[in-house]
């Protein structure tokens, strides 16, 4: 199972998913509090389920459909920042992975573009 038929469950159908050790064992307690961080009605339960991060899975999904009321609950997901501006500036000035973060909030769109046509090697995008 994915982690959002356990998140669905939780949040919403309140019907209990969890019915066998497979589905125990493919329960991921990270990417299900990391979730319920995002909305302000269950940070402190995540907060919670993550100091007794120690206790087994199907206790902790079992608090969590127990605990959090019914509601649609939808968010999108935190991406990281373009990878591929970063990598264009290390390569360029031979930077770090630390430096060119602290380098790209420093460079305009323009300065990337014309860095990225500099360090372009050809070939097919």
């Amino acid at each position: 199972m994915n982690p959002f038929t356990y998140l669905n469950s939780i949040n919403f159908s309140k019907e209990d998913v969890m019915v066998d050790d497979v589905a125990e064992k493919g329960y991921n307690s990270f990417l299900i509090n990391r979730s319920m961080s995002y909305f302000y009605d269950t940070v402190g339960i995540a907060n919670v389920m993550n100091r007794y991060h120690h206790l087994d899975n199907k206790l902790q999904y079992h608090f969590l459909i127990n605990i959090i009321r019914k509601r649609k609950r939808f968010s999108k997901w935190m991406k990281p920042e373009t990878e591929s501006d970063i990598e264009v500036i290390k390569e360029y000035y031979g930077y770090s992975n630390d430096k060119a973060k602290q380098v790209l909030s420093l460079l305009s769109p323009e300065n990337i573009k014309s860095i990225k046509q500099k360090v372009s090697k050809g070939g097919r995008k």
